[in-house]
């Protein structure tokens, strides 16, 4: 388990491109045959990616966590951005298409993971948090996560929200997780900015078209700073931090917050002359 030590709100002004990446980003998440998993310091967030292949995956316990198995105190929240694979959690096993998502609750013992065809893997990227109670664990298809249709072309953030583990759908502790796919010819993740000192949120860009970037912006919404984001790596955003992304090309992300909050709307909208 690797761990992400992040900046404070004084310290992220003053810090280089790679410094700001090296205090925020998690990547190296898929990796042929391997698991990934990295501890911040925000919120007690894990993420991680499996991309199983050949052979089962297990998702291991971690001296950091001081448990006897993974989720002794710990939800998971999982989605899958590769083929279809599976996950088997206490001998009940999951099959997950691109886009479907998994909660598993709190005293889940054995997690594994596997890929249907090994020329064709899955990728799982998963998100943790403590939790204080156990909830069942769900299944919830890409059809079945509550939609939502935000934005205009106009504006350039025409998107389509996909709430897949949130109040109502699949309940959770404090894990609020969905993904967000932009419409053709728009950019904007959100427009204009938002902040949530309630919870944190941890930003994962992937469907980058080749040769296209995505621009990450952070910090307060006096002082912005941007990071340009590699396919299919994770940001985390502390609560102080505006949440916001631009890329040249239409793109997806996987959004997931913890905290004290789970309504999806509680959220402090920024106008854009506030930005600087």
């Amino acid at each position: 388990m690797k761990n992400l030590h992040t900046a404070d709100i004084v310290r992220y002004k003053t810090m280089t491109n790679e410094q700001l990446k090296d205090s925020f980003t998690v990547n190296g998440l898929f990796k042929t045959g391997e698991l990934n998993i990295t501890y911040t310091d925000i919120d007690r967030g894990v993420v991680g990616g499996v991309v199983p292949v050949n052979k089962a995956i297990n998702l291991p316990v971690y001296k950091e966590l001081a448990a006897d198995y993974f989720c002794q105190r710990r939800e998971v929240g999982i989605i899958n951005i590769g083929a279809i694979g599976s996950v088997t959690i206490d001998g009940t096993r999951y099959t997950l298409n691109n886009r479907d998502s998994l909660y598993i609750g709190r005293g889940s013992v054995e997690i594994s993971f596997e890929s249907n065809e090994d020329s064709n893997p899955a990728k799982f990227y998963l998100i943790s948090y403590p939790a204080h109670q156990s909830l069942p664990t769900k299944l919830v298809t890409k059809d079945e996560a509550n939609k939502l249709e935000l934005g205009a072309s106009a504006t350039c953030n025409e998107r389509t929200i996909y709430q897949s583990i949130c109040p109502g759908v699949a309940d959770s502790c404090q894990l609020v997780m969905g993904f967000t796919e932009l419409a053709e010819g728009s950019v904007w993740n959100t427009n204009p900015p938002h902040t949530h000192a309630r919870r944190s949120e941890i930003y994962m860009y992937f469907d980058v078209p080749k040769e296209e970037v995505v621009f990450h912006l952070m910090g307060e919404p006096t002082e912005i700073k941007s990071m340009v984001m590699a396919p299919e790596t994770a940001v985390v955003s502390p609560s102080w931090s505006i949440h916001s992304g631009v890329g040249t090309a239409a793109y997806t992300f996987i959004w997931a917050m913890g905290g004290e909050n789970q309504e999806f709307s509680d959220m402090d909208h920024l106008k854009l002359s506030e930005i600087k």
